[in-house]
């Protein structure tokens, strides 16, 4: 899981490597922050950060709709959100 075509390697991220369904943005152990761009089929573009602030992880998605279609998506997948993040953050957390 997580290693498919573009993967530079089994255990670290670089830009432009593929991870799963996204595209590496910005990768940087230094500045505890990744980027990722989903590359999915989406009525919109979307983004995924994670960052490492005071020990604590803060994951950030970002979703800019096109159109109406963009935002009807939006609207119908947003009660889902809350549940698939958090328990991305806790799988990533063990």
């Amino acid at each position: 899981i997580g290693l498919r075509r573009g993967r530079t390697s089994p255990t670290d991220l670089h830009t432009g490597d593929a991870l799963d369904f996204w595209r590496v943005i910005f990768a940087d152990k230094t500045k505890q922050k990744l980027l990722l761009y989903a590359e999915m089929k989406l009525p919109g573009e979307a983004w995924l950060e994670f960052k490492i602030e005071n020990n604590l992880l803060k994951q950030t998605a970002t979703f800019r709709p096109k159109g109406i279609a963009g935002r009807l998506y939006w609207y119908a997948v947003l009660p889902f959100h809350g549940y698939i993040f958090n328990g991305m953050v806790k799988k990533l957390a063990v």
